[in-house]
């Protein structure tokens, strides 16, 4: 089910150097934030978690989430080079799969790990709200990534619309609209960390169950619709 040629391919597409500086460049504004409040107003626990909840985890992951997400096969898709990996003796499911392990760990790399040194820096991890955040990201990594990794099989205008999502859905209704929480990755990530974290510091609208369910449902139908339009352009090809 993974293909280390495939992988190779596209770790390359998603850290070339133009958009390893798009990769990097939110995970290093929220570094140098953490920085800034820390000397300004020193360690404090609410500050902590009300930076971490609204900048990286409501903003920085599912942005991050697009950019691997959709890069992981849109751009292949769009000028046609994915003709050239479909003629290989490669299963369609697994290229999905392949590019849903590399697009995961592109997005907890560039999401999670600046997600905990922010968070130690903010408060060096006080009431675990660091390590809860942290894993929060990693969670939503995962659902993100086999999203985006669908938009990019269905759409040509993949990364538009997934920064639609991202940054009104995710970062706008999901934390405003209480309808929409239910509905919402970052709500459903929030679950998980609220258990990490064991206080009222982190906290969701969704039960630790049904949030698990959810994160669970959406990444694998969505790994599955992508895999199932793979292989319809595959049929179109040989047509």
């Amino acid at each position: 089910m993974y293909d280390p040629t495939v992988a190779r391919l596209t770790y390359r597409a998603l850290l070339g150097r133009r958009r390893a500086l798009i990769l990097g460049a939110l995970p290093m504004l929220l570094i140098v934030i953490a920085v800034a409040v820390r000397g300004l107003a020193g360690a404090d626990d609410q500050t902590a978690a009300d930076l971490l909840g609204g900048l990286a985890l409501a903003t920085m992951v599912p942005i991050i989430g697009v950019i691997a997400g959709t890069g992981a096969i849109g751009p292949e898709i769009d000028d046609g080079s994915v003709v050239y990996l479909l003629s290989k003796p490669i299963k369609r499911p697994t290229i999905i799969f392949t590019k849903l392990i590399v697009a995961v760990a592109v997005t907890m790399v560039f999401s999670a790990v600046p997600t905990l040194i922010a968070g130690f820096i903010l408060n060096g991890n006080g009431q675990q709200v660091a390590v809860a955040y942290t894993v929060a990201a990693l969670v939503a990594s995962i659902a993100y990534a086999a999203l985006f990794l669908l938009l990019g099989t269905v759409s040509r205008h993949a990364v538009v619309f997934g920064l639609v999502y991202a940054l009104v859905w995710e970062a706008l209704f999901g934390s405003l609209v209480p309808g929409a929480r239910t509905l919402s990755v970052q709500q459903w990530s929030l679950a998980v960390a609220q258990k990490v974290s064991g206080g009222d510091l982190v906290s969701s609208d969704v039960g630790l169950t049904t949030a698990t369910v959810l994160l669970l449902a959406v990444t694998v139908l969505a790994t599955w619709f992508a895999g199932q339009k793979l292989r319809s352009l595959t049929l179109a090809g040989e047509e």
